[in-house]
């Protein structure tokens, strides 16, 4: 059995990057959990050990980078992160539709797939969307779909197009890409537990380089991880706009533990279905409890939120009334752009996703006696696909 060390990645990160400034030490305890629960539970396969180390080392490296370049270059503490919109969102419920109708705003800016991997040096207006960064995160993402071709189908991101602050956040390694990639419970039980805010600290200066390129705009972020710490999050961005998109966690459980399932499975030939089952239902059941705690602990800080059904059959609409409430108006030219993802997603080429409650051994029934509360606070309509 390889085992992880976190000596070890972090010195050929170094090596990588030619760095060797991780900056605030904040990181390592992250990174020495996620080692040891990786050795002793993950049961990585050939490629899940070829591939964590890869992913680690790299995270680790783009972090030297993202230090290096601040350090460097002053002025990156004077990039102002003004009003961003968070889409905090639960798992599987429609973030990242959402945010792909954002991203089509000119006046927005998203976390694109591949800066939040290769962020150094930020993008520039003439390189945002194209070049050999560009083209290395997309030929490592069609390397993926040859890998496990039923990815594509559960949750696809092109490189030039938005993805979620994990990848930023796990940098800190205080992030659920790490589990969402491999199955490590001592890991999980660490991440609930610890204060998350280098986290957003780590997040924010990250932010503060891509931007220091001049590609501008207001930044529309997302990812359900930031249901799990607002308290952080709003520390760090205290004029934060949050979305919080709701669907029926019936569908949730059943299409997160899917999506689980296949991309970890890429990794592991050891059956996880049992303690995917019950740890992303928890987890789940862990995010509806802090967003409620930190809505009734924070009831001046504004959430808007947004029913799934009503994003997916009248989505301009939706869209329409999100940028009422955070006081932005909606162009024309915006809602111009949107409407053509609309029309035309491209993600609609990569199949649907099917999924069923039982092969996890799960019960729509139970699990929404279990979300009661939840579906009556936030009146979530019953999704007949999940029954």
């Amino acid at each position: 059995m390889a085992e992880f060390r976190a000596d070890d990645v972090m010195a050929e990160a170094a090596s990588q990057a030619g760095l060797d400034d991780f900056g605030p030490g904040s990181f390592r305890d992250g990174l020495d959990v996620y080692c040891r629960s990786l050795t002793d539970e993950a049961g990585l396969n050939d490629l899940g050990r070829v591939a964590m180390r890869a992913n680690i080392v790299g995270s680790l490296a783009n972090r030297l980078r993202v230090v290096d370049w601040a350090s460097g270059h002053p002025d990156v503490a004077e990039q102002r992160i003004v009003a961003p919109v968070f889409v905090i969102g639960m798992f599987r419920g429609g973030t990242t539709f959402l945010s792909n109708l954002l991203e089509r705003d000119p006046g927005n800016r998203a976390l694109l797939r591949w800066e939040s991997a290769d962020s150094v040096p930020p993008p520039t207006p003439a390189n945002h969307r194209s070049g050999p960064r560009v083209e290395a995160a997309r030929a490592a993402l069609e390397m993926l779909d040859v890998i496990n071709p039923a990815l594509a189908a559960i949750h696809h991101e092109d490189a030039e197009g938005p993805t979620e602050c994990i990848t930023l956040m796990g940098q800190e390694f205080k992030s659920l890409i790490w589990e969402a990639v491999a199955n490590v419970p001592t890991y999980g039980r660490w991440l609930l537990s610890v204060d998350q805010g280098s986290a957003y600290e780590y997040h924010h200066l990250a932010l503060q380089v891509l931007q220091h390129g001049g590609v501008g705009g207001r930044w529309t972020l997302k990812s359900p991880h930031h249901a799990l710490a607002l308290d952080a999050l709003v520390a760090t961005y205290p004029d934060a706009r949050l979305v919080l998109v709701h669907r029926d966690p019936a569908v949730l459980c059943a299409s997160v533990c899917s999506l689980i399932t296949t991309l970890s499975g890429t990794f592991t030939d050891v059956d996880h279905t049992a303690y995917i089952a019950r740890h992303w239902t928890d987890l789940l059941d862990e995010t509806v409890r802090r967003i409620g705690a930190f809505r009734d602990a924070h009831p001046d800080h504004q959430v808007i939120d947004v029913a799934y059904a009503d994003l997916v059959a009248e989505p301009l609409a939706t869209v329409d009334a999100i940028y009422q409430a955070v006081g932005t108006p909606l162009t024309d030219r915006a809602r111009a752009a949107m409407g053509a993802y609309v029309d035309d997603p491209p993600g609609r080429r990569f199949g649907e996703h099917h999924y069923e409650l039982a092969q996890f051994g799960l019960d729509a029934r139970a699990l929404r006696e279990r979300f009661a509360d939840y579906i009556e606070r936030y009146g979530v309509a019953r999704e007949p696909s999940a029954v």
